[in-house]
């Protein structure tokens, strides 16, 4: 597997978390405005849960989830931890010119070119105020083509050079996902919202590319967008409304796990685990409260029972 000797698992210290991550988009105010000392709180609660692998990106609130996180880094062992970020995205100001390296804006354009790269590895690392990049993805392209002939060999000479560990690609779509980890030489691929109790698309043919080419899986969006963490408070699938119908399959499942006295979101944060290949999930945070709840997910007993219950479902 690629992914362990060039990071480790998703940690890197004895007794730390190895399968759980922090998703760090929330404190990029995805969705809600977040205080910077909040921020700061829910990365250090990960700390203490012996969480030490962070996924951010640019992206993620035109560079202030890279400020947040370096910031509450800050004094940490840099080899206690992993961090993962991203390229393919260029952080503009209001009027859509780029920022300064190391600045925060309004905004992101897609930038699959090879100069992009480099400006936003740079801009990553003076944001992050760390010398080096565990894990770098390509964000999201919607040019396979152009990224394969331009953005990847870009990332490939910076994971020659040391300046990156290792190299990846992070989507919500598996088909071309899977077409990267066939022709790009990637060293793990994060798919989001496609390895979970409602959705499994990325088991028929991303999971098996993966394992033939030695490729790791990280699984992100395991709750999709909240109907698996709370049904009925948070009923949304994927970044909308989720319809009556994906509901009552939330709903069903849910039923399922209380029958056997376990909370749906443990079990939905579980679930991409025992999939082949899939050696971590990340799952987002804003709150120190929401950290403690996925952390408790790691542990929490599930009979086996159980998950040939909801495969049936």
């Amino acid at each position: 597997m690629a992914f362990r000797p060039a990071v480790g698992p998703l940690t890197a210290t004895p007794g730390a978390s190895g399968t759980f991550g922090l998703g760090c988009a929330p404190i990029g105010n995805l969705y809600a405005e977040v205080a910077d000392e909040d921020a700061t709180a829910t990365v250090r609660a990960a700390l203490a849960h012996g969480i030490r692998f962070f996924d951010t990106a640019p992206h993620y609130g035109a560079g202030a989830s890279e400020l947040r996180l370096g910031r509450a880094l800050r004094g940490v062992d840099r080899d206690s931890v992993s961090i993962a970020t991203k390229v393919g995205r260029r952080i503009v100001d209001s009027a859509g010119a780029s920022v300064a390296a190391g600045a925060t804006g309004v905004d992101t354009v897609g930038d699959l070119s090879a100069d992009g790269v480099l400006r936003s590895v740079e801009g990553s690392l003076l944001r992050l105020g760390t010398d080096r990049i565990d894990l770098l993805h390509l964000h999201d392209p919607m040019d396979i083509d152009e990224a394969l002939r331009v953005t990847i060999p870009a990332m490939v000479a910076l994971r020659e050079q040391g300046v990156v560990r290792a190299i990846g690609a992070g989507m919500v779509w598996p088909g071309p996902l899977t077409r990267l980890v066939r022709e790009a030489g990637l060293d793990v691929v994060m798919i989001a919202g496609r390895i979970t109790l409602l959705d499994r698309s990325a088991e028929a043919e991303l999971l098996p590319a993966a394992a033939e080419r030695g490729v790791g899986v990280i699984a992100a969006g395991v709750f999709n967008s909240g109907i698996l963490a709370d049904p009925e408070g948070t009923p949304f699938f994927d970044y909308r409304q989720a319809t009556p119908e994906m509901q009552d399959r939330a709903l069903r499942l849910r039923d399922i796990c209380r029958a056997r006295g376990v909370w749906l979101a443990d079990a939905a944060a579980r679930y991409p685990l025992r999939r082949p290949g899939v050696e971590g999930v990340v799952i987002g945070a804003r709150t120190p409260d929401e950290v403690a709840a996925f952390a408790r997910s790691e542990t929490a007993p599930i009979p086996e029972e159980l998950w040939a219950e909801l495969a049936a479902a």
